[in-house]
């Protein structure tokens, strides 16, 4: 009988294990509400910031780097994702142009120095990306665009490069 409770008890565990594994990567909403949470928390956060800023009346904001040159380049899907459309940076604007991407549950926009994991960390977000809406703008603050090569659409919850564009 103790072997019974115990057997039965490890088979429960595992098939726990199990489905919070396939949550992490499945694209069903409601196993993200904590981290849409966090993420809109976050956000709202960067906004109140950014609103608080502009409203101060101060001009220094930081803008090494951020020339009035454009630059740019065309997205190209990775890790067998699709992803296309233009990306533009033009002072501390990010317009995305004719986008589209494959479906994810937590995709946002990185700047990076490559296009793998190790970059997306280093790199610095831009936001939220809409997977199906083909004209996005973002705002950068007093990022320093110059040190980057490339934009990546990457989905945070399952740690996965889906496409990126070369700057040029």
């Amino acid at each position: 009988m103790n072997m019974n409770i115990k057997s039965t008890a490890g088979i429960g565990l595992v098939a726990v294990a199990l489905a919070l594994g396939l949550a992490a990567c499945g694209s069903d909403d409601s196993a993200s509400n904590g981290d849409a949470a966090m993420s809109s928390a976050m956000s709202m956060s960067a906004m109140a910031q950014s609103d608080s800023s502009s409203m101060d009346g101060d001009s220094t904001t930081p803008t090494t780097g951020m020339a009035d040159a454009e630059t740019g380049g065309e997205f190209a899907g990775m890790n067998g994702k699709s992803v296309s459309g233009d990306v533009s940076i033009m002072g501390d604007t990010v317009t995305l142009s004719g986008f589209s991407s494959d479906e994810g549950p937590d995709l946002h926009l990185y700047l990076t120095d490559g296009t793998d994991e190790a970059a997306v960390g280093a790199g610095t977000e831009i936001g939220t990306v809409a997977f199906d809406k083909a004209s996005q703008t973002f705002t950068l603050h007093g990022v320093d665009t110059s040190k980057y090569q490339n934009v990546v659409v990457h989905c945070d919850k399952a740690k996965a490069v889906f496409g990126a564009a070369s700057l040029s």
